[in-house]
């Protein structure tokens, strides 16, 4: 009798394994009824399955791009349905997807909203309750949904490969816009509050910080240091002169911050010396002019955008003939450059043009945040029409925003950023910065600008490092593609261990369409960046990557590339 009973519990593991190799039931599984006159019931059956799953690499395909249990926390739940991250959403659905309150998570995309509620059953679906099996969840940090529903709301196709242990996920309508005809981040709760800047020229910072805490809401409310961003830089710089965002870019790229500004108030004209940045910046992106559909599917999916505008108003109380008070509608045409910037963080497609002082061709205005108080426009904000002639032509959207422990050590000598390019009159070049290690460390990213859209790179490094000869010796490390300009952290795909002193060279191979200058460097460039420190570097280029020579035989600059570690 009990060899009986070990065969059939032996018989039963195999037509588990079997049935879990070949995948003839994850569709079918209510249809199960029992094994060799046994019941087997869905909470012992599904468990099972899950575990046969989750136990191997899973695997996510969402519009081409892949994602896996091994570098993200996927799973199948008990009700045999592939729970993903919320941190992926946002990129693998192209859509905006947000927590509320640790319990509330809306995902935008198209003219869909769908709105789940932590372990509940049910969804909000453009308004509708729809029934679900798996609930939004929490597990331990991290927020979780099902693949399964999103795809099924957002308008996806939805299959599952058991022998390939594969899901996959098709958006039905690809060349649908993303976003919507009309959208208000205030509306979402994603609109940073309102500042005044008072009488300094520090605009720019202001746009800065309140793009980037527009960025981290709803799930995160902060408020960052303007007079730690104007005082605390590596620039001639005072706050009446004014700035712009390449300067706040590089104070946030060197992690000069942001701090808090609680560590550091506004308006008295000094800043606190000792603190240490509250976040790391490891990405800005620079969307290119006038692209509004970028800027658009940008406010959308992280936050607002800093732009800049043609101001002809010079305070909340004064007149302009470009600016309707009744309105709050502004739209400038002419030949003036950017003196002002301000954070977009909305639009509307058929804000009519009627509600402007001057004759446009056509309706559409974007929605934004001013720095002159709630008593200027609508409680601060204002409309600028799509047919200004400065709107929408230089934009950063800070889309890395990460932790102030991602990385223990940076190394670096380009503390203004990119003031500058450098080239070899083709579109491609090689460039390297070389440091030495304080300590017995790993390095694992380095830190770049792409000084066009559509760059690719190449990422290399030097141990040991010596002389020029030194190059013949690159280990590559990272590579990839970047559709739009701005500041980039490339994760190495292998570490690199370094010993206490040991000299080495990061470098960069820059490839930009189009380009005959396509290394960002740091010099003198104007009044701003005239105190630059250039000593503090030691930078080589190259042609094509075999012949090398040291930057100071062409030019008095640094290379603008850094390196991240951290400790062994």
């Amino acid at each position: 009798m009990n060899c009986s009973k070990r065969f059939i519990a032996f018989g039963g593991i195999v037509a588990i394994t079997f049935l879990i190799k070949f995948n003839t039931l994850l569709e079918g599984y209510e249809k199960i009824g029992s094994f060799r006159g046994g019941d087997l019931q869905k909470e012992t059956w599904n468990p099972l399955i899950a575990s046969g799953v989750n136990d191997h690499l899973l695997s996510v395909v969402i519009d081409n791009k892949q994602y896996t249990n091994e570098e993200y926390s996927l799973f199948m739940d008990n009700n045999l349905n592939i729970m993903v991250p919320v941190t992926i959403l946002r990129d693998a659905l192209d859509c905006s997807a947000h927590v509320y309150d640790k319990k509330r998570l809306l995902v935008e995309k198209h003219s869909n909203q769908v709105e789940f509620l932590a372990e509940e059953y049910t969804a909000s679906v453009n308004g509708k309750k729809e029934e679900i099996v798996s609930p939004f969840m929490q597990k331990g940090s991290q927020f979780f949904v099902s693949l399964n529903d999103l795809a099924e709301y957002l308008d996806y196709t939805y299959s599952w490969d058991m022998q390939e242990n594969e899901a996959q996920a098709s958006d039905k309508a690809m060349s649908a816009a993303v976003v919507p005809t009309k959208y208000d981040l205030r509306e979402k709760g994603r609109a940073s509050e309102v500042r005044n800047q008072g009488r300094y020229g520090t605009c720019w910072s202001f746009a800065a910080l309140a793009a980037m805490e527009s960025v981290l809401l709803p799930e995160e409310r902060v408020q960052y240091s303007v007079d730690h961003m104007t005082l605390s830089n590596d620039f001639n710089l005072n706050q009446y002169e004014g700035g712009d965002y390449t300067i706040g870019m590089a104070y946030l790229a060197s992690w000069g911050g942001p701090v808090y500004e609680a560590d550091d108030p506004y308006g008295d004209e000094k800043t606190e010396s000792g603190l240490e940045p509250v976040k790391h910046i490891q990405e800005m992106q620079i969307i290119d002019g006038k692209d509004y559909e970028k800027i658009q599917e940008a406010v959308f999916k992280y936050g607002g955008v800093q732009t800049s505008i043609y101001n002809s108003l010079r305070s909340s109380q004064s007149s302009s003939p470009y600016f309707n008070k009744e309105t709050n509608a502004y739209c400038y045409i002419g030949t003036e450059k950017p003196n002002h910037d301000v954070v977009i963080i909305g639009w509307d497609d058929n804000y009519p043009k009627e509600n402007f002082t001057v004759d446009l061709e056509g309706d559409g205005a974007f929605i934004c945040q001013n720095s002159w108080g709630k008593d200027f426009g609508e409680s601060g904000i204002f409309y600028i029409s799509y047919y200004d002639t400065n709107i929408g032509t230089h934009n950063v959207v800070y889309t890395g925003i990460e932790e102030a422990d991602n990385y223990d050590h940076i190394y670096q000598s380009d503390l203004c950023g990119w003031r500058g390019q450098l080239g070899y009159n083709k579109e491609s070049m090689y460039g390297a910065n070389v440091y030495t290690a304080n300590g017995a460390e790993n390095l694992v990213a380095a830190g770049f600008y792409a000084t066009a859209k559509n760059s690719q790179y190449e990422i290399y490094v030097v141990k040991q490092f010596e002389d020029e000869e030194s190059f013949q010796n690159m280990i590559p490390v990272a590579s990839g593609k970047l559709s739009n300009a701005g500041y980039y952290t490339a994760e190495f795909q292998r570490e690199i261990s370094v010993e206490p002193g040991e000299r080495y060279a990061v470098v960069l191979h820059m490839i930009t369409p189009d380009s005959i200058h396509p290394m960002a460097i740091e010099y003198a460039a104007d009044e701003e960046s005239k105190d630059v420190i250039l000593d503090d570097g030691e930078s080589y280029i190259s042609s094509n990557g075999s012949k090398w020579v040291s930057i100071d035989t062409v030019e008095e600059a640094n290379l603008c590339i850094k390196a991240f570690s951290n400790d062994q």
